[in-house]
C-alpha cells in the first residue's frame, strides 16, 4: 500500500463523509454493528456485544465462508453476509464496525471505514508497519470518527486501579518493568484443523500482502508470518507495553534490543522464543520474554519500584513491600494490597466504545494509544531481525 498517496486520498474522502454523516444516535438507540473478519477473536467480541444488549449485529464479512456461517449461526442469524468488506461499508444502516482481521488488513480497513463515516473498534496491533502510524492518526483525526484500539486493559477496573497506584508513586521510583507471556503452540501441531480452500477467497485474504500461492499454515497461523503479522511482539507484548506506557506516562522507546530463535516451530518466520528490552525516557526499562513451549506462568507484568513490587496480570494484582534484608526466597510475602478481577474487562472496553459512539467523547484507547503500542512492537521486531540495537 502506498501510504503517502493513500493519505492524500483519505483527506478528501473523510472530508466528504464528515459532511454527509448526519445521523445522531439517541440514548436508547441500539448501535448497528458490522463485523469484518469473523474468526475466533471477533466472534468472542461479538458475543460480548450481544450480552450488552445495546447494539445489534447487522452485517458480517469474512473471506472464509465457514467463519461467516459459524458467526451467523451463533451470533447474528439475521445478519447480511459479505466477502468484500467494502460492500459492507457501503451500507447506510451500519453505525460502526468491529475489525478482527489479520494485522495486515487493519490500516486499510480503518481508513476505508472512517472515510465511509463509520466508527471502528479494531483489534491490535493497529498498524502492521511502523510507517503507517502517523498517516493513520492524521486520517482518523480529520474524519472525527471514533476509533477504539483493542487494548482492553485501559477499561479493565483493576488495571485502572493499578495504574493509579503506580502514577501516584505507590511503588516509589519504577526503573524496571518485566513483562512476559508464555503460550503453548505445540498442542495440535500434529493434527491441525483443515482449511477448505474452495471456501476461501485467498486473493482477498492476501489483500495488500505480496502475491503468493495458498498455504494452509499461513492462513491458520498468519500472525507468525511476516506478510500478515508480527509474531509475539505485536501480539502478546502490545497489551503489556501499553500498560507500561499508561502507568509511566511515557510511550516512545529510545531504543530496542532483542534476540530470539525458531527453536520449537521452524515453520514459523517469527521466533517462537523471544527476549527483548526497551529503554524509555523517564529512566526506566521494559523487558519482554515469550516462549511457545508451554502455558505455565501465563502472562503479566512485574513493576519493580524503590518502595514495592507490583505483580499485575489479568486475574488481578498484588503489591509487596521492599524487604529490609536481602532474600532469595522464590515466594513473595507480606502482601500489602491484593485485588482480584471479577470479569474480563473486554466487555467494559466494548461498552466504552459504544458509549463514545453515542457521546463522541474520546475512547479509553484511541488510535494514538494503539499506534504507540504498535510502535514499540515494531521496533522490537526490527531489533530481532537486524541483530542490532534499533533507535526510535
Amino acid at each position: 500500500m502506498d501510504i503517502p498517496n493513500r493519505r492524500e486520498f483519505i483527506k478528501a474522502a473523510v472530508a466528504s463523509s464528515a459532511l454527509s454523516y448526519t445521523r445522531i444516535l439517541g440514548a436508547n438507540d441500539r448501535i448497528r454493528i458490522g463485523a469484518i473478519g469473523t474468526g475466533g477473536r471477533c466472534q468472542y467480541l461479538l458475543s460480548l456485544l450481544n450480552k450488552g444488549g445495546n447494539s445489534q449485529i447487522t452485517a458480517l464479512c469474512d473471506v472464509y465462508q465457514p467463519h461467516l456461517d459459524e458467526a451467523r449461526e451463533k451470533l447474528a442469524p439475521d445478519a447480511r453476509q459479505f466477502q468484500d468488506y467494502r460492500k459492507l461499508l457501503e451500507l447506510s444502516d451500519i453505525d460502526a464496525v468491529v475489525a478482527g482481521t489479520p494485522d495486515h488488513w487493519h490500516v486499510p480497513i480503518v481508513l476505508d471505514a472512517v472515510s465511509a463515516g463509520k466508527d471502528v473498534y479494531v483489534e491490535k496491533p493497529v498498524t502492521h508497519h511502523i510507517e503507517e502510524g502517523e498517516p493513520l492518526i492524521e486520517a482518523v483525526t480529520e474524519s472525527k470518527r471514533i476509533v477504539q484500539a483493542g487494548m482492553q486493559q485501559r477499561s479493565w477496573a483493576h488495571f485502572r486501579q493499578a495504574r493509579d497506584i503506580v502514577a501516584a508513586g505507590g511503588l516509589g521510583q519504577v526503573t524496571l518493568i518485566r513483562t512476559y507471556w508464555y503460550q503453548n503452540y505445540l498442542l495440535g501441531r500434529d493434527n491441525p484443523k483443515p482449511v477448505d480452500a474452495a471456501k476461501l477467497d485467498w486473493k482477498m485474504f492476501l489483500g495488500p500482502a505480496p502475491e503468493q500461492p495458498f498455504d494452509a499454515e499461513r492462513f491458520r497461523n498468519w500472525r507468525w508470518f511476516y506478510d500478515f503479522g508480527g509474531g509475539s511482539l505485536t501480539d502478546l507484548f502490545l497489551h503489556w507495553v501499553d500498560v507500561a506506557h499508561w502507568c509511566m506516562s511515557s510511550d516512545t522507546p529510545i531504543d530496542a534490543q532483542g534476540c530470539g530463535g525458531k527453536y520449537l516451530i521452524p515453520e514459523f518466520q517469527w521466533p517462537d522464543t523471544v527476549n527483548a528490552a526497551f529503554h524509555y525516557p523517564g529512566n526506566f526499562i521494559v523487558s519482554f520474554e515469550c516462549s511457545l513451549l508451554g502455558y505455565l506462568e501465563g502472562g503479566g507484568l512485574m513493576l519493580h519500584g524503590t518502595k514495592a513490587l507490583m505483580r499485575l496480570h489479568r486475574s488481578g494484582f498484588a503489591i509487596y513491600p521492599e524487604q529490609k534484608r536481602y532474600t532469595e526466597l522464590p515466594d513473595l510475602k507480606d502482601v500489602t494490597q491484593q485485588v482480584e478481577s471479577t470479569h474480563d474487562g473486554t466487555i467494559d472496553h466494548l461498552q466504552n466504545f459504544l458509549d463514545c459512539v453515542r457521546s463522541r467523547n474520546t475512547p479509553n484507547a484511541p488510535v494514538t494509544v494503539g499506534v504507540a503500542a504498535a510502535r514499540a512492537g515494531h521496533l522490537g521486531n526490527q531489533a530481532l531481525r537486524s541483530g542490532q540495537t534499533v533507535n526510535a
